[in-house]
């Protein structure tokens, strides 16, 4: 039984009837970490606010931990940290985190997590103060204290420097090894590899892709890819390499090369680039990555559309 689904769900705005989304259908997997992915204005802040209970739809059917989003068994079991975070100005973040978790019944949960993500170093700080990195710490503590069955983070780690950013991926990797359900809305597609399980990928209101990460990356073919300058001549690479390749310039400064990867293709892409005086910095050789998958498959969902 999935943790949460969206069925042909349609939620609108205003008068105008603005769609937020449009007829989306996605399965969150029990006990795995979902990536949910898109470009910006996709609707996947909205599809977030229909699983916590948020936002009602217009259309079709969702649920969560096994009924209607919002109702109070899925609010005490489903917690949710959003990218507008709404944290109470005047309060530090210590014991608005202890607070959360007297409330959910689970106050010995609160110091751990104070610790853990460095809460106490600005202990003293009001909310209002602190820093967006800072106040992402606190507002992800306040998501996890207790014992959540599901957690929904949307961009938890905007903001945050090298070391928070990790702190971050141990403690979702850590809920995941607790059979905690996790959806993770974020536009870092490095951070989606690394974590998710399972991907859903949100373009103009609808799930264009839902896969296992595995089988995303395993319909990748071999490649080279590597960042530079823009509008590089690409016929003069495709005309260096063997018979059979293609080469693209998939976003500005980003090349893809395409076909059987083996040391020789390697060292002739390499070769070019410095006939020509290019650095390939980002250089990455065999199967293609999920930001590959994910620029390919938003292309050819706006080109359909």
């Amino acid at each position: 039984m999935p943790a949460a689904l969206l069925d042909d769900v349609t939620v609108t705005y205003g008068r105008h009837g603005i769609r937020g989304v449009d007829r989306l259908s996605l399965t969150v997997a029990a006990g795995r970490v979902t990536g949910l992915l898109g470009p910006n204005g996709a609707g996947k802040s909205t599809a977030v606010a229909v699983l916590a209970g948020l936002t009602p739809v217009s259309r079709g059917r969702a649920e969560t931990l096994g009924g209607r989003p919002g109702r109070p068994e899925a609010r005490r079991d489903l917690h949710v940290m959003l990218q507008e975070e709404g944290l109470p100005t005047g309060a530090r973040g210590p014991e608005l985190v202890r607070h959360v978790a007297a409330l959910r019944g689970a106050p010995e949960s609160a110091q751990p997590l104070i610790e853990r993500l460095g809460i106490d170093a600005f202990g003293g700080t009001p909310i209002r103060r602190l820093s967006g990195g800072e106040r992402r710490r606190v507002s992800l503590a306040c998501a996890l204290v207790g014992a959540p069955r599901m957690v929904i983070l949307d961009e938890p780690t905007a903001g945050l420097d090298p070391r928070g950013r990790g702190l971050v991926w141990e403690l979702v990797r850590d809920l995941r090894d607790g059979g905690v359900t996790v959806v993770l809305a974020t536009h870092l597609l490095d951070e989606a590899e690394a974590l998710c399980d399972d991907i859903a990928i949100v373009a103009g209101g609808r799930c264009i892709v839902e896969s296992s990460l595995a089988d995303l990356l395993a319909q990748a073919s071999d490649q080279v890819a590597f960042d530079g300058p823009v509008h590089l001549d690409i016929p003069g690479l495709l005309h260096a390499l063997p018979e059979g390749f293609s080469a693209t310039e998939a976003s500005p400064g980003r090349y893809v090369v395409r076909g059987p990867v083996d040391p020789r293709v390697l060292a002739t892409v390499t070769s070019w680039c410095a006939q020509h005086g290019v650095m390939p910095r980002n250089l990455r050789a065999g199967q293609g990555s999920l930001e590959d998958a994910y620029v390919r498959l938003v292309a050819e969902s706006e080109a359909a559309s």
